[in-house]
């Protein structure tokens, strides 16, 4: 069975995927940009070999897994906002890869993230990958971790990328780098 969108996902190029955002978001997560398979199915992160819905239950974000493959089930997106958690994109648009994006579009998209942060105030901003942040904010010899300073007086950090592709980082890498932004935004996380 086909799900919606996904036998012509070109068709959604250049699309957009709205933001998962909540009245009380404490950790925000940005995507670098929506996949053609995610604005198809209107949900981030939905490809199967995508890691991001398994760290966050192996890290204890989330006390079940969720899987977005064919969009959010019933309650998705209430379950996240409600548990604190915030999903973003340093660019809107939809792209088959990241590297189509240019230098232009992620440095724009972090001038945007900062107007998002400002208004959403969340107490940590989690980037998910150090190639796109190293781009986005002009710091070509930052590590992942902690980042020095504030970002709109919030804590601002990198993290690993949960892309299939991202081969230099393992489930247990991704799980507990993500279970410290959870412990830094205060989220109440399931223990190990």
């Amino acid at each position: 069975m086909t799900t919606p969108g996904h036998a012509e996902p070109g068709r959604f190029r250049g699309e957009t995927l709205p933001d998962l955002l909540g009245p009380h978001t404490r950790l925000l997560f940005v995507g670098v940009n929506p996949g053609l398979s995610a604005v198809a199915v209107q949900a981030p992160f939905p490809r199967r070999g995508n890691r991001f819905y398994p760290a966050l239950f192996k890290a204890g974000i989330t006390d079940r897994l969720i899987d977005a493959s064919a969009g959010f089930a019933p309650g998705d997106r209430e379950y996240l906002t409600d548990r604190g958690i915030g999903i973003t994109a340093l660019v809107s648009r939809a792209t088959a890869r990241a590297a189509e994006l240019s230098t232009a579009e992620l440095r724009a998209g972090a001038r945007d993230l900062l107007t998002t942060v400002k208004r959403v105030r969340p107490q940590v901003v989690a980037i998910l990958g150090i190639t796109a942040y190293r781009t986005a904010f002009t710091m070509p010899k930052a590590s992942t971790g902690r980042q020095p300073g504030l970002f709109a007086g919030t804590q601002l950090w990198v993290v690993p990328n949960p892309s299939g592709l991202n081969a230099h980082s393992s489930l247990a890498d991704l799980s507990a780098a993500y279970r410290a932004v959870g412990i830094a935004a205060g989220l109440d996380l399931r223990p190990d």
